[in-house]
C-alpha cells in the first residue's frame, strides 16, 4: 500500500506468495478450526502495539538519505515507504483512543515523517523537479489530511493541478481515485467525478471473484482506501460493493492465508474493517489469530512467505517486512474501531453518493 508511485510490495519481488498446498503451521484451510467469537478482540490490541513498536525501534530506517532529490535515488527505497508511514501513522492516530500508547506513539512517528520532509520544504522541492509526477503531491497529501501543510507547496500544486496536463495524467483507475483523494484531502477542486472513475475499476465492475489474484486483490484493496479515505469514510462505499465485499472476502482471504501472502491479507482486513455498518466479525475472527501466530515476537510481519522462527531483534530484512507491519497495524487499529464501534455511530461518516 502506498500514497507514492507504486503499490503493494516492492516491484521487484513478486506481489504474491507461493502457489500449492501449504505445509503445517498457520496458512491452510485444513488447519483452521472454526473460531470462537472474540477471536479478533482476543489479539488485536497486542498485535497492534507490536507492529507499532517494531516501527519505532526502526524508524530509522524510514530516514531520507542527503541525496534523495537526485535523480538515481530510487523512490521505492526512499520516499515510498516514509509515504505509507505518514499515510499509516496518520489513519491510526485518528483511529486510536486519545491518551493510549498506540495513539500517543502514531503521532510520534507522523510527526518524525514530516521533520523528514523538512516541514514539507523537501516535498516542494521534488515537486519542482518534477511537475508532470503525481506522487509528490500524493505524498503531501497524507500530510495535509493529518493537519500538517506547507503554503509554498500548495501554491504550486494550485497552479499544475489546474493544467489540462494534470486533468488528463493517464493512469489506471484505482491510481486515479488515489489522486481524487489526494486532491479531496487538499482541498482543491477535483479534476474528475469520482463515481466514474470507480466505474471503471476491478471492484467498481463487480469483477468475477473468481478472478482475484494478487495484481487484482492490490487494486481493490487501494479503490477502497481511496474511496473511504483510508478507512475515515465507511459510509463513501456503495451498497452494491459492500454486498459484494462481505461475500467474496472470506473466500479471497482464506486463498491469501493458504498461499502465504500476508501483506494482501493485512489489506484485506483493513478493507473489511471499512465496510459500513456492522462489523463482519466472523471474518475477522477466523483470520486475525492466523495473522497473529505469524507476526514475530518483534512485532514485524513478513509480506510473503513461511514466518521464520528465528529470534534475532531482525528476522527479516527491513525492505521485505515493513509494508506488511504497518499494514497489520492500519488494518489492526481499524479492526478495533469496527469491533469496538458495533452499533455505534462511527465519527466521519457521510451519506453515499453511489
Amino acid at each position: 500500500m502506498t500514497t507514492t508511485a507504486t503499490q503493494g510490495p516492492s516491484q521487484d519481488r513478486p506481489a504474491e506468495g507461493p502457489r500449492g498446498r501449504p505445509g503445517p503451521g498457520p496458512g491452510g484451510a485444513a488447519h483452521r478450526e472454526q473460531p470462537a467469537p472474540g477471536a479478533a478482540l482476543a489479539v488485536l490490541p497486542g498485535v497492534l502495539r507490536g507492529a507499532l513498536a517494531w516501527t519505532d525501534a526502526h524508524r530509522a530506517h524510514f530516514t531520507l538519505p542527503d541525496d534523495v532529490l537526485e535523480p538515481h535515488t530510487q523512490v521505492n527505497a526512499t520516499l515510498k515507504p516514509l509515504g505509507e508511514l505518514a499515510q499509516l501513522g496518520s489513519t491510526i492516530r485518528r483511529t486510536t483512543d486519545p491518551g493510549t500508547p498506540e495513539h500517543e506513539l502514531a503521532g510520534d512517528l507522523v510527526a518524525y515523517a514530516w521533520a523528514q520532509t523538512a516541514a514539507g520544504e523537501l516535498l516542494l522541492e521534488l515537486l519542482r523537479a518534477e511537475p508532470f509526477a503525481a506522487y509528490p503531491y500524493e505524498i503531501y497529501a497524507a500530510f495535509a489530511g493529518y493537519g500538517l501543510r506547507h503554503e509554498g507547496f500548495e501554491a504550486l500544486a494550485g497552479t499544475l493541478t489546474a493544467t489540462r496536463a494534470w486533468a488528463h495524467t493517464e493512469q489506471h483507475a484505482n491510481r486515479q481515485l488515489g489522486l481524487f483523494n489526494s486532491e479531496r484531502r487538499v482541498g482543491v477542486v477535483t479534476h474528475t467525478d469520482a463515481g466514474a472513475v470507480l466505474s471503471r475499476t476491478w471492484l467498481g465492475g463487480l469483477s468475477e471473484p473468481w478472478m482475484f489474484e494478487g495484481p487484482s486483490g492490490y487494486a481493490l484493496t487501494h479503490t477502497v482506501f481511496h474511496l473511504t479515505d483510508w478507512g475515515r469514510m465507511p459510509d463513501r462505499v456503495p451498497g452494491r460493493i459492500d454486498g459484494y465485499l462481505r461475500t467474496w472476502l472470506p473466500a479471497w482471504a482464506d486463498g491469501c492465508l493458504e498461499s502465504r501472502q500476508w501483506d494482501l491479507t493485512g489489506e484485506l482486513l483493513a478493507v473489511a474493517a471499512s465496510l459500513p455498518g456492522p462489523a463482519p466479525a466472523a471474518l475477522l475472527d477466523a483470520v486475525w489469530p492466523v495473522l497473529a501466530g505469524v507476526q514475530h515476537p518483534t512485532g514485524c510481519v513478513p509480506e510473503t512467505g513461511v514466518p521464520v522462527e528465528d529470534p534475532a531483534p531482525d528476522p527479516y530484512p527491513f525492505i521485505d517486512c515493513y509494508h506488511s507491519t504497518l499494514v497489520t497495524a492500519f488494518a489492526a487499529a481499524l479492526s478495533l474501531r469496527s469491533l469496538r464501534g458495533a452499533g455505534e455511530a462511527v465519527p466521519g461518516r457521510e451519506r453515499r453518493t453511489a
